[in-house]
């Protein structure tokens, strides 16, 4: 009898791998056919804009195939002539750093709360946050444009600063809260028998831990910030003031759209962001997972 239940034992962890294997074989395709319908949805009109920002003006309407055309730089040596590039990209900078440290300044001890606190007021705390984000931005524009010309922020960076921060504290906060309830209660515990205050075991053990997810959050809300286009077109009155997020919409004008410049002000833009996520793409992927496996 022994005999016979080490042979099934040994055909049982003989046949598990093989059927391990066929169920990676069935995803498989299912995997190639989700990433070529990714590649059509994202990297087209990727590929689109760029080979757009190549062309003049001429080959953007014409008739002749999308593909067949004589490369040019106009546009490029064009945005970098411009005045308007380089104080854009500037501003761009300004907006998109400041608010990323106002809003971790925030986000990090209300989420470092919310994680170590129990309770229904926890709850409904976290339900306020998600219905904060679920409302549209464009239903607080007016009533921000209001209190700002009040408080004399119109047309000022720091205004938009401020409007982009109570736009992504929400986000933040409720991104944030699981990197902390995943750090140990029992290092603080450890902490406070030694004498540690409060402060001290946040900033000298919760903080340290957590440091993945306050770097994901905090890219995070930089990539949000450095395409926010709503709140900078409204509080910024004056173009020259404009991020490039705004910027962008300037090559739109009631005599038509200037489509080379446009396309390459794209591409201009999105590489400081491209150069980020790549740094940073290891550490998203890890720090996006955080909660998914138990």
């Amino acid at each position: 009898m022994s005999a016979i239940a080490v042979s099934r034992v040994t055909e049982t962890a003989e046949g598990a791998p093989r059927r391990g294997r066929r169920r990676v074989g069935r995803s498989g395709p299912v995997a190639i056919v989700l990433q070529i319908l990714l590649f059509v949805v994202y990297g087209i009109p990727i590929l689109w804009i760029v080979l757009t920002s190549f062309k003049d003006s001429a080959d953007v309407i014409g008739t002749q195939a999308s593909f067949v055309f004589t490369p040019t730089l106009d546009a490029y040596v064009r945005a970098f002539q411009g005045q308007d590039l380089w104080p854009a990209l500037e501003q761009s900078l300004v907006i998109s750093a400041s608010t990323t440290a106002l809003v971790l300044l925030v986000a990090i001890p209300c989420a470092y709360a919310l994680a170590r606190v129990g309770g229904r007021m926890v709850t409904i705390a976290l339900a306020l946050l998600i219905v904060l984000q679920m409302m549209p931005q464009t239903a607080t524009v007016i009533p921000l444009f209001q209190v700002f010309g009040t408080w004399g922020l119109l047309d000022s960076t720091v205004g938009v600063i401020l409007a982009d921060t109570a736009l992504l504290v929400p986000f933040a906060v409720v991104l944030l809260r699981p990197f902390f309830r995943a750090v140990p209660i029992a290092l603080e515990e450890s902490a406070s028998i030694d004498g540690a205050g409060i402060v001290r075991r946040f900033l000298s053990i919760v903080l340290p831990v957590a440091r993945n997810g306050v770097a994901t959050t905090a890219t995070l809300v930089f990539l949000i910030c450095w395409g926010e286009f709503l709140y900078a077109i409204n509080f910024l009155l004056s173009p020259g003031t404009y991020p490039l997020s705004a910027l962008l919409a300037q090559q739109v004008s009631a005599f038509g759209i200037d489509w080379p410049a446009l396309m390459a002000l794209s591409v201009l833009t999105s590489l400081p962001i491209l150069i980020l996520f790549t740094a940073t793409y290891r550490l998203l992927r890890e720090g996006l997972t955080v909660g998914a496996v138990k």
